[in-house]
């Protein structure tokens, strides 16, 4: 069973358990993040997220990533096992790619090592592990 509190907004926290599990490791090798021809992150100490059935999620650090590309959005979400997020978009030549990336500058004790990474929606970028 999970164990639940509340943070001090009064939003439930989680903890991962058997019903909902998170892992978070060392990615192995270089993480590179593409937009079009130009790499706008690329990282040896990348994290990757597994959490219950979703795709693996790799973390990168957020000094990993070229700050020239990356403007902070007004968007939030929140996650009761990880925090409240932030978003970025990433800034191209053709223009904005709005909230493409997120991290948790505050996350949850139990998701402490989110702190300083950010993930890209890999949708919205390419996004090779090797």
């Amino acid at each position: 069973m999970t164990s639940t509190a509340q943070s001090d907004s009064g939003r439930p926290v989680l903890l991962p358990g058997p019903d909902h599990p998170i892992t978070v490791e060392p990615t192995p090798g270089r993480v590179e993040v593409h937009v079009g021809n130009r790499v706008i992150a690329e990282s040896g100490s990348a994290l990757t997220l597994r959490e219950a059935d979703y795709p693996p999620v790799q973390y990168l650090p957020l000094a990993d990533a070229d700050p020239g590309v990356l403007r902070p959005t007004e968007t939030t979400s929140y996650c009761p096992y990880k925090g409240e997020a932030s978003y970025w978009a990433i800034a191209t030549e053709d223009g904005e790619l709005a909230d493409a990336v997120w991290g948790y500058e505050h996350p949850h004790a139990a998701m402490a090592m989110l702190a300083g990474h950010i993930a890209f929606y890999p949708d919205r970028v390419q996004l090779t592990v090797g």
